[in-house]
């Protein structure tokens, strides 16, 4: 196979190979480049990867390692599948019990990613099979093999990774060798800040024109665009002192010419060499150790010897401690308490050495989840160096899932209670008992959303038998269908499910997770979560349920349903990615806050009058783009055909909003239904014409004429600064392919719209051109050009317009044409994955025109989908990370915990490896008629009433717009965490986090 070219299709990297048997050209999708970027995706497609251990936490790896999109995988098992297998490996089926895992698991790995060369190793592992790959991984492995093959990949420079969980505990260790290179540390997009100010200084001072700049201590910056004192332009980076949230030393400038204006910084990421101790030297060391919870250092501390005992009892019984078994706990506390003579730990938690003897044949997949998305993302940055990687060590427990007080409201857990049953839950019945699944398997529970993170919930469903049992139920709601971007961490789809229209998402999953557990009991919805849908999801519906699971991809859905949560007295889990971020929710009545209401998330909108008049970042010009679109091809035509449908009601309530918007909109239906309206191609070709001409030259040079570009503000200062580029009109040129590409596209929508069939076939549109006739513009000195949103909102209601042109069209249009029915418009729904409808054609095009109008760095096609398609950038290990930690709560929900310290909310960042779970906040509490109450007590009302009285109750002033990523103590009470330490945190996106 050889590579030929790379290009972008449907959000995906595609790569033409020509296969040597034929000469057909075939594209295949890799992976989520919108997370890694190109370099990474082609680093990543060379590599070799080895996954040791089929059980449920190494097929787990595996599933997220292949579908990130590695060269090859190959997952290596001498075992047998036994029932003790099926609770948390999704790719067994029945008919494989007392069949190798390894082979039993490989079809549906392949089937995952096409394009991944999937084999199986079902012989011993040795160091010359280790000896073929960059990666290894090791499972289910035993300490000796971990040191001696730790040792051999460390001085062969292959990198080791090392998963392991053992009930309710897991362990991760990584060796990326001697010198590892991290070519980004953190993927976040450099920072970029524009300049108001330069001082003539050893050092100089730079003073932007943000309030915050984004830069830190030693960040490096380059400097662009900057008048007068050019000599900066071609300095190259430089390291910078930070001086306030607004300002910054640089080098020497006292030399250079005194500056006049404008200026770029932007930050310049540089890479970062890393050193790696192998294994045994690791093993010893106690700084290397990383926290996932601060309020459990020495739980961490003590299960990293616990870890190294347990593989010392296996060593000497044979076997794990027995669930439950006292004197095989006593033996694990006696053999951790000799390690501890040599580590010296200032205090040994003899209680987690019990738990772990008591749960260490557990085998759970929401543990196994978690656990198996980490280690799937540092197999990513071995492979690509991107992002940085584990150094070195890493525990997590969930030691609080236990029962509070034994058994709790169930059985008493002995060894009896814990014992293997012939079940595909005895992985799970041997840490809580059996009594706990036929809990499990009564639940009733609502899923919404069947995405990325709605597949994973639903196969840990599966895997913990939620509603499996009888009286159990799953119910699961999802109205989109399955598109080609989703396949890359949406594991439940398949190719062949992609525009089938029978085949909606929730279908699909609920058909898939069957396959898994054939006891599932589940139904799929296709409906949306909103008050519309309230007859179906109604009070009997609610009260119903024992609990709720959200895997939606907005925040307003998310508000929504925790309101009928806090209505109905039902707890609910929450979980959302952006990347490699993620963060989880509890919501338990009276106990933990609820979601809460939505803020508006104004503070990062972009002012009109800058989409309007001037813009300075490409964001500026996509939005505008994504505006245009709106008006010019959904708006228009919906105006249109609501106004054929009903005339005189249309006229009538379009007039009640204003006299401003009201001619706006008469102006848009006149367009549609008299004169203008197209009646072939050459019309729609001429349009776009018209249309690039007043956009990118008249209203340029109207803008112009009201602010030339030598304009004074009244303090003598220039008007086009800071903030403000100084635009020039452009001259359409049909040879240049950014202009022909606007009107290529923007003819073919608007013919869309008509019902006119248009053509790609640029010859053809350029002799259309030719007989365009494009009037001549002279700018006009009234018009008025707004300099901020205010002033433009004063305009609207001073009632300054043309009113004798809204008399006009009120006359045009107070009858309709008769044949209304033929004029009837088709309204077109921006749709960002179909590389045929001209829709991301028209935003590229438009936007850098715009762009170049304002001499505004273009975006290419990858970044302007990325953002004008407002594209949640998604990956399956952080996918998968945060829906395990999401069950790990539903397991305390099953149990009825009482007790806030149980239960955690996480923060978690796999790029940096930032994992911070802390106990959520409590409710709320006001007082009513001198009794306390909580916000989760609000009782049963008209949903606009009850959202209005939750909003007074349960309002904070907070620092940050987003409900649940508050780094302070107000939310992660007692954790030693400032913001310093998390530097890698894009509070800016936090609101697409929970997206």
């Amino acid at each position: 196979l050889s590579t030929i070219k790379i290009c972008c299709k449907n959000s995906f990297l595609f790569t033409i190979i020509t296969l040597a048997s034929s000469n057909s050209l075939v594209f295949w999708a890799l992976c989520g480049r919108y997370v890694l970027g190109h370099e990474a995706m082609r680093r990543m497609g060379t590599a070799n990867v080895l996954i040791a251990g089929m059980r449920g936490l190494g097929v787990e790896i595996a599933k997220n390692v292949i579908l990130s999109g590695v060269k090859s995988v190959t997952v290596q098992d001498e075992g047998l599948a036994e029932w003790m297998d099926f609770s948390s490996q999704f790719f067994l089926l029945a008919s494989h019990l007392g069949q190798n895992r390894a082979l039993s698991s490989l079809s549906r790995l392949s089937a995952l990613n096409p394009h991944v060369h999937v084999s199986a190793h079902t012989g011993p592992l040795k160091e010359t099979l280790l000896q073929q790959f960059q990666v290894v991984v090791l499972t289910d492995s035993s300490l000796d093999d971990q040191q001696r093959f730790g040792t051999f990949c460390h001085s062969n420079g292959i990198k080791l990774i090392v998963a392991d969980t053992k009930g309710l505990c897991g362990q991760l260790f990584c060796d990326f060798g001697e010198e590892f290179e991290v070519l980004d540390t953190d993927g976040e997009t450099p920072a970029s800040a524009m300049i108001d100010h330069i001082t003539k200084a050893d050092p100089g001072v730079v003073t932007c024109i943000e309030q915050r700049h984004g830069f830190v201590d030693g960040s490096t910056v380059s400097l662009s665009e900057v008048c007068g004192m050019t000599k900066l332009n071609s300095y190259g980076p430089v390291d910078i002192k930070v001086l306030g949230p607004d300002s910054f030393s640089i080098c020497d400038t006292s030399s250079f010419s005194e500056y006049k204006k404008g200026g770029v910084a932007t930050e310049v990421k540089k890479s970062k060499i890393l050193q790696f101790k192998p294994l045994d030297e690791a093993l010893v060391d106690p700084e290397l150790l990383v926290m996932t919870d601060y309020g459990k250092m020495t739980k961490h501390q003590t299960l990293h010897l616990a870890f190294q005992a347990l593989h010392g009892f296996v060593k000497r019984v044979g076997r794990l401690p027995k669930p439950r078994s006292q004197s095989d706990a006593e033996l694990l506390v006696a053999m951790v308490t000799e390690l501890n003579k040599v580590s010296h730990l200032d205090q040994l938690d003899e209680d987690v050495v019990q738990s772990l003897s008591f749960t260490a044949c557990g085998d759970l997949a929401p543990v196994n989840a978690f656990i198996g998305g980490l280690a799937a993302q540092e197999v990513m940055k071995a492979c690509t160096g991107k992002f940085t990687p584990l150094q070195q060590w890493l525990y997590f427990d969930a030691l609080e899932c236990l029962p509070e007080g034994n058994g709790g409201e169930g059985e008493e857990l002995t060894e009896s209670t814990c014992s293997p049953r012939g079940s595909r839950y005895d992985g799970q019945t041997a840490v809580f008992g059996s009594g706990f699944q036929e809990r499990l398997g009564e639940q009733k529970y609502f899923l919404v959303g069947a995405g990325a993170i709605g597949c994973e919930l639903l196969k840990n469903f599966a895997l913990i038998g939620l509603g499996a049992g009888e009286g159990g139920h799953i119910t699961v709601t999802d109205m989109d269908s399955i598109e080609r971007s989703n396949l890359n961490r949406q594991f439940l789809f398949r190719s062949q499910d992609i525009g089938v229209r029978e085949k909606q998402k929730s279908e699909v999953a609920a058909q898939a997770v069957r396959v898994m557990n054939p006891n599932m009991n589940i139904t799929a919805h296709q409906n949306r979560l909103d008050p519309d849908s309230e007859q179906v999801y109604g009070h009997t519906f609610f009260m119903g349920l024992d609990g709720v699971a959200a895997a939606l991809d907005n925040v307003q859905a998310r508000v929504y349903l925790d309101g009928r949560c806090v209505q109905h007295q039902r707890p609910m889990l929450e979980g959302g990615t952006l990347g490699s971020k993620g963060h989880t929710l509890v919501v338990v009545p009276h106990l933990t806050e609820s979601y809460g209401p939505a803020k508006t998330g104004s503070q990062n909108a972009i002012p009109l009058c800058t989409l309007k008049n001037f813009p300075h970042r490409i964001e500026h010009t996509l939005q505008w783009a994504r505006d245009q679109f709106e008006g010019l091809y959904k708006q228009a035509a919906e105006h249109v055909n609501l106004y054929f449908r009903d005339a005189a009601g249309f006229l009538e309530r379009t007039l009640s909003r204003g006299e401003a918007e009201a001619l706006e909109v008469l102006e848009c239906v006149w367009g549609g239904v008299g004169g203008q309206r197209p009646q072939g191609w050459e019309d729609c070709v001429g349009w776009a014409r018209r249309q690039w001409e007043t956009l990118y030259n008249n209203d340029i040079a109207q803008l112009l004429h009201c602010f030339p570009s030598d304009q004074l503000t009244r303090s003598g200062l220039p008007f086009w600064s800071g903030a403000k580029r100084c635009p020039h009109p452009l001259t359409f040129d049909p040879s240049n392919t950014t202009h022909m590409d606007y009107v290529v596209a923007a003819a073919n929508l608007y013919g869309q719209i008509y019902g006119i069939v248009g053509t790609r076939d640029s010859s053809a549109i350029r002799s259309i051109l030719e007989t365009v006739h494009i009037p001549a513009f002279t700018p006009k000195s009234t018009v008025k050009i707004h300099l901020t949103d205010k002033e433009m909102e004063e305009e609207r209601e001073s009632g300054h317009l043309d009113t004798g042109r809204l008399e006009e069209l009120q006359k045009k249009l107070s009858s309709p044409p008769v044949n209304s029915a033929a004029l009837q418009m088709h309204p077109i729904d921006f749709e960002k994955d179909d590389d045929n409808n001209f829709h991301i054609d028209y935003i590229v095009a438009a936007s850098n025109l715009r762009a170049e109008n304002y001499d505004i760095p273009t975006a290419d096609r990858h970044k302007s989908k990325l953002i004008a398609g407002r594209i949640i950038p998604a990956i399956a290990t952080t996918t998968a990370a945060v829906a395990g930690l999401m069950c790990v709560e539903l397991y305390k929900l099953v149990q009825g915990h009482r007790k806030i310290s149980s239960y955690r909310s996480s923060y978690i960042n796999l790029a940096v490896q930032y994992c911070v779970l802390s106990e959520p906040l409590g409710p709320q509490r006001f007082t009513v008629s001198d009794r306390s109450a909580h916000t989760h007590t609000v009782p049963s009302m008209h949903k606009g009433t009850q959202r209005k009285e939750q909003r007074k109750v349960c309002s904070k002033k907070r620092e940050l717009s987003g409900p649940h990523l508050q780094f302070a103590s107000d939310v992660m009470p007692g954790l030693l965490c400032s913001m310093e330490q998390w530097p890698h945190w894009n509070l800016e996106q936090e609101w697409a986090l929970a997206n």
